[in-house]
């Protein structure tokens, strides 16, 4: 390892003092401006973890959903997943490293994960559309440089592309091809396959408003574009030609304030739709004749998707085991309807996308999304294969029919990753084979009211959790307390968790009534207040 090198580099790349950060979920997230010296450090770690896995290894350069003003960086493994946990742990360590210590910080990691120094090494690189971005990513190629990695910097992409071009690479191709053009052309056949009969049965133009944040989504969908067939009308809104990126606009915007984005006019009963910053979130929304507000977010997508894969897997007459992966946020009645209703089982993880992604690989077909509208569908090697199969040599005719339908299913979901363009075109396949409006797709079960808050604490991690975050097991008390205050209203259930970032604990409440969730949440965050050491004026009711 070139010491020197690294050593010179490090240096045009400073930490600056006192700055401490954790690699989650979401990688690194803060103020451009803090972040040059991680973006080298993150270039360094890409090469280390390529040599290791002796693939190609992805850095995406994106704060998702924060303001403009942020950015941040992530690391993609190689078959489009998110890091390994143990590499997040490297990540911080070589990110909050004083620049002394950079080089024994890379040895160390080098003796624990038998990295040879041999090994060629190659990083994909992808950045959003943030100001800083272009400059931060050339600080990544810096640190690849340093080590003598291989890159190639695709410049503007979503999130998801990056992990689709990881995988493609790393799959030899058997995923699809490592292009912007091999991305839109697998989609693009695979949509248009799919909706081949719905739309030759001369339904007219379906039309559909998308909101993109004012970020890479926009770009993108253009490109897009003209693969797509002229019967699904898109029409971009917040391309990021005049406001700035996330700015009153957004899923994350629109899901938690549960209306409208900024800049999108909307008519009664016409389908919308918003992608997040960095596009790997989607949430579809209307509203209706008497102008109230509708936001149809992850869990109603992870059921209509569920709803037409369980209709397929029963027109090709094939046995497969499916499941539906939910957090504890997800809404009661989903979780019912999915359970009663569609007999499809449902399993509950802790909140953050990596625990979904992992337990939906357990299953045959595993359907994962989170409330806020991030989530995709994994099939397993065997049931991808047994698909295929029977869209090529099945000898029943409707069944092979059928199965081709499925295989474009397959082809046209981004398994790596939730991807707010390939989930957008399967939900539109998917209304478009059902014939449904988006009226019909939200009627399908009534979401319980509920509410969310957040209570200031000295220190979170008072707050310790089990039975994937839905029981406090800590501080002593609190979960009796929180039963009692569930069994005084119908329908009802409550479960508190720490902030993963900040002195804050997160209280979910759902009830029969928007009264009584608000009353039950108010009341837990009461009891959390005095039971976990609260700070500053108690919670006051929901006004």
């Amino acid at each position: 390892m070139d010491f020197e090198a690294i050593g010179k580099c490090s240096a045009l790349h400073p930490k600056p003092a006192g700055l401490s950060l954790q690699y989650g979920t979401a990688g690194f997230r803060t103020k451009a401006e803090q972040l040059n010296h991680v973006m080298y450090r993150m270039g360094l770690l890409a090469v280390l973890r390529s040599k290791q896995t002796k693939s190609t290894i992805g850095v995406m350069v994106t704060a998702s959903h924060n303001p403009e003003e942020d950015n941040g960086v992530k690391l993609v493994d190689p078959l489009g997943e998110m890091l390994n946990p143990s590499w997040e742990e490297y990540a911080t360590h070589l990110a909050n490293a004083e620049e002394q210590e950079v080089q024994r910080v890379l040895a160390e990691i080098c003796q624990k994960e038998a990295v040879s120094l041999h090994q060629q090494a190659s990083v994909f690189i992808g950045r959003d559309t943030r100001p800083s971005s272009e400059k931060l990513s050339q600080s990544v190629i810096d640190g690849i440089s340093a080590l003598q990695g291989q890159y190639h910097d695709y410049g503007l992409l979503t999130t998801p592309q990056l992990h689709y071009m990881v995988c493609c690479q790393n799959t030899q191709g058997r995923y699809g091809k490592a292009t912007l053009e091999g991305y839109y052309n697998k989609l693009s056949k695979a949509f248009v396959e799919l909706t081949k009969q719905a739309f030759n049965s001369g339904d007219g133009q379906r039309c559909l408003k998308v909101d993109c944040a004012n970020g890479i989504g926009a770009l993108k969908l253009k490109e897009m574009e003209h693969n797509l067939p002229q019967q699904l009308s898109i029409h971009i809104y917040n391309d990021g030609s005049k406001e700035k990126l996330n700015h009153m606009c957004g899923a994350d915007f629109v899901k938690v304030h549960q209306k409208p984005p900024l800049g999108l006019e909307m008519k009664p009963n016409e389908r919308c739709c918003s992608f997040d910053g960095d596009a790997d979130r989607i949430v579809y929304y209307y509203t209706d004749a008497a102008g109230h507000f509708h936001l149809i977010d992850g869990d109603k997508i992870a059921t209509l998707i569920s709803i037409f894969l369980k209709e397929s897997l029963v027109k090709v007459g094939q046995e497969l085991m499916m499941g539906v992966v939910q957090t504890a946020y997800a809404n009661g009645n989903s979780t019912r309807y999915l359970e009663e209703t569609m007999k499809v089982p449902v399993h509950c993880v802790k909140t953050g996308v990596k625990h979904l992604h992992h337990k939906a690989q357990e299953f045959d077909i595993g359907v994962y999304f989170e409330a806020n509208g991030h989530g995709t569908v994994l099939f397993s090697k065997a049931a991808e294969e047994k698909i295929r199969h029977l869209a090529k040599e099945g000898k029943d005719n409707k069944k092979r029919e059928a199965a081709k339908m499925f295989e474009n299913t397959i082809d046209l979901i981004n398994q790596t990753v939730g991807d707010a363009i390939s989930d957008m075109l399967v939900i539109e396949a998917v209304l478009a084979l059902k014939g449904l409006t988006v009226q019909e797709w939200d009627a399908i079960y009534t979401d319980l009211p509920n509410r969310q808050l957040k209570v200031k604490v000295a220190d979170r991690r008072v707050i310790d959790t089990a039975d994937a975050e839905r029981h406090a097991i800590s501080p002593p008390g609190l979960q009796e307390k929180i039963d009692d205050l569930v069994k005084k209203y119908r329908l009802s259930r409550a479960f508190v968790r720490p902030s993963g970032t900040e002195d804050v604990v997160r209280v979910y409440a759902e009830a029969d009534t928007q009264e009584n969730a608000d009353a039950l949440a108010h009341e837990v965050s009461l009891a959390v207040y005095q039971l976990a050491g609260g700070v500053g004026e108690p919670p006051q009711p929901v006004s």
